[in-house]
């Protein structure tokens, strides 16, 4: 049944350009698409086509209460510019409170298993409610952004969240996303321009060198190929 779906939406948007195939699966359903922002670069391109365009598509970010403050300053900015109110999702309290009582504020330095168990209760829990009711998940995802992401399809099965997903520039390079956002004026995180490529929590995200992995600023301290939080996990 999965397959058919993809089958039927692939041929749907065969050959359209971005902001068509958004509008195609916004017109197939309604009130069942959402995308979720994590305000950075990729994501400022995707708001964009959906907002400016007026493409009927639910945006919505997750607040995990360790976020910089350019970012905050950024989804303002992105409210501002589009007369838009993107939701946002916190997680549970009481989760919150327990982990940080009982573990304390920094625990995800101290094994992949405590940070995966933050970033748990801070994304992927929130992200659940988020995604609750939707049948499509449009996302920033790029290929080049990591080594599992090379050959993923711009549709695909998530069989976690019982929905597809889109990644409408899946095959962006990052100067084509950079040049975009510049062309277009459209308001980015200023860290960015601080070598934050990939920009997540405060604690957990740092710029990078010249030369290193796109991903090499989130969660530096552990091995390479641990580097998820959960959102995007098979």
């Amino acid at each position: 049944m999965n397959e058919t779906i993809l089958s039927s939406l692939n041929a749907a948007i065969e050959g359209k350009s971005e902001i068509e195939s958004l509008a195609i699966l916004a017109d197939l359903f309604p009130g069942e698409i959402v995308f979720s922002t994590s305000l950075g670069y990729e994501d400022q391109v995707i708001s964009d086509l959906i907002l400016k365009n007026s493409i009927d598509i639910s945006i919505f970010t997750l607040d995990t209460g360790r976020l910089f403050s350019e970012t905050y300053m950024t989804l303002q900015k992105t409210n501002n510019r589009y007369d838009t109110k993107i939701k946002v999702y916190y997680p549970q309290t009481p989760a919150v409170e327990e982990l940080v009582s009982t573990k304390g504020p920094l625990s995800f330095y101290e094994s992949v298993e405590n940070r995966k168990e933050c970033c748990f209760i801070r994304k992927v829990e929130p992200l659940n409610r988020a995604l609750k009711g939707a049948k499509i998940w449009v996302t920033g995802i790029r290929a080049e952004q990591s080594g599992n992401r090379h050959d993923m399809p711009r549709l695909e099965w998530d069989e976690a969240h019982q929905l597809v997903k889109f990644h409408p520039i899946l095959d962006w390079s990052f100067e084509e996303v950079k040049n975009y956002v510049k062309s277009n004026g459209i308001p980015y995180n200023p860290l960015h321009d601080k070598g934050f490529v990939s920009i997540g929590c405060a604690p957990c995200t740092r710029a990078i060198q010249e030369g290193e992995d796109f991903r090499a600023g989130r969660w530096w301290w552990e091995d390479e190929s641990k580097k998820e939080c959960g959102l995007h996990a098979k």
